[in-house]
């Protein structure tokens, strides 16, 4: 049969979104580089390698109940069907019709459904990095993916309570990265700070990266993947949106870059690359609600306000004794309730009801109505996430626990709990194979 029209844009339609997805994917390069880099040596090859599980563990959770719960027929709070997802299966898209309506199979839609839940409980691990078990790993990736997230998605995006009032997040600054940050939040205040961060008078320790150039990669990649977070949202090319949604993303992005490095600058001295870099993710994130609905000069200002947040809130969490070891919460947290809420300011008639979602901002004449439906979204989805995250690690707390052990953690979690050392010719072989042989009590502190 000669293709039509309509079978053609839906094939370049279902190209694109397929290419999004693999971008979205690649962004668990990004965060693995990242946060390895942003972390000690001796954790480095532990921090890496848990992202390549975790992604699983995430998939195969999001495969058997996470989808189904975020975008299932259901009610106003939880989807209630599409299990065990199987696209082969007669009307599998009927499970999913409040909440898909793209012209791309819904095998597709699942594949780009999961990178974004994987993003968001990558953003969490930055709260439990370098003193949690890998088993705390294990157990929290299926029941953020099946507990916390799918709850949020559904609000949100699945044809819930929020999405009823019209709750803008194009791409997901509070669906994927404030809860990933919340949940980051939760880990760090339970896990308490690691060994040597605090001296006893309060006053803070650096804790350097060992490797900036990781940290540089690993946020260039991320700013790449963010064309198909936000871009491949549209779920379309044809139309041409989004490039628009393109323009924005990297606007806020490069704003958030120079803002963030300028504030240093100014207050130090020092032009301060790791604070650029947080600048750079900060926008993304902030820019990451807004990007269909703002104007360019609004996601410049987004994201310039956006990298002047992260320094000061980073700071601010510093001191008030909250280790988060790649500031999770002040990149991700911070930056996603000012994203979600930029909208209600800066949201433009056409560009609101191109994209069909909410009410136009209070700059454009649209009052405080869609400013306060984005706080609502905002404190409903933040006290959730917190709240049954909290619960469910002080649970695993008080059971398994949270933490290795001091000699565990002095040691590194390369050693302790893999048995390898990430830069093996940095430590001595006879360490490594007494370390194998009799545990970690075998190596001194």
């Amino acid at each position: 049969m000669e293709p039509t029209f309509a079978s053609l844009a839906s094939a370049i339609d279902a190209t694109w979104v397929m290419v999004a997805a693999i971008l979205v994917i690649l962004m668990q390069a990004g965060f693995a580089l990242l946060e390895a880099g942003s972390t000690r040596m001796k954790n480095a090859g532990h921090v890496a390698g848990k992202t390549v599980l975790t992604f699983g563990l995430c998939t195969l959770a999001f495969w058997a109940l996470g989808f189904g719960l975020t975008f299932g027929n259901g009610n106003e709070f939880i989807g209630l069907g599409g299990f065990f997802f199987d696209p082969s299966g007669e009307n599998a898209a009927d499970s999913f019709s409040n909440a898909f309506a793209a012209d791309i199979p819904i095998s597709l839609f699942f594949l780009f459904q999961l990178a974004f839940a994987a993003v968001s409980l990558a953003i969490a691990w930055g709260g439990f990095a370098e003193r949690a078990k890998l088993s705390i790993y294990v157990i929290f990736s299926f029941l953020f993916t099946i507990v916390i997230y799918p709850v949020i998605g559904h609000w949100v995006w699945g044809g819930g309570w929020l999405a009823e009032l019209g709750m803008q997040d194009f791409a997901g600054s509070t669906v994927v990265h404030l809860q990933g940050a919340v949940a980051a939040l939760a880990a760090t205040i339970l896990l308490k700070p690691r060994i040597g961060k605090y001296n006893r008078d309060g006053s803070s320790n650096p804790i350097p990266g060992h490797n900036q150039v990781y940290t540089v990669l690993g946020v260039i990649l991320l700013w790449i993947g963010w064309f198909g977070f936000n871009a491949g949202s549209t779920l379309g090319s044809t139309s041409g949106f989004f490039a628009y949604v393109a323009l924005t993303t990297n606007l806020g992005a490069a704003a958030g870059a120079v803002a963030a490095m300028a504030i240093a600058w100014s207050v130090t001295g020092k032009a301060d690359i790791p604070t650029t870099l947080n600048g750079v993710i900060a926008a993304l994130v902030a820019i990451t609600a807004s990007c269909a609905f703002v104007e360019p000069w609004a996601a410049v200002v987004i994201g310039s306000v956006s990298g002047i947040l992260t320094y000061f809130t980073a700071i601010w969490f510093d001191r008030k004794g909250i280790d988060d070891p790649v500031y999770a919460f002040s990149v991700h947290g911070v930056a996603g309730i000012w994203g979600t809420l930029s909208t209600g300011f800066f949201a433009t008639p056409e560009l609101v009801e191109q994209a069909g979602v909410g009410a136009p901002g209070l700059f454009y004449g649209g009052g405080w109505h869609q400013l306060g439906v984005q706080a609502l979204g905002l404190v409903g989805s933040l006290l959730y996430v917190f709240i049954v995250s909290y619960v469910i690690l002080a649970a695993l707390k008080a059971t398994i626990g949270l933490r290795v052990t001091e000699e565990e953690e002095v040691i590194g979690l390369d050693l302790s709990e893999h048995g390898g050392y990430g830069y093996p010719e940095l430590l001595p072989a006879e360490h490594i194979s007494s370390f194998k042989r009799n545990g970690s009590h075998s190596l001194t502190r």
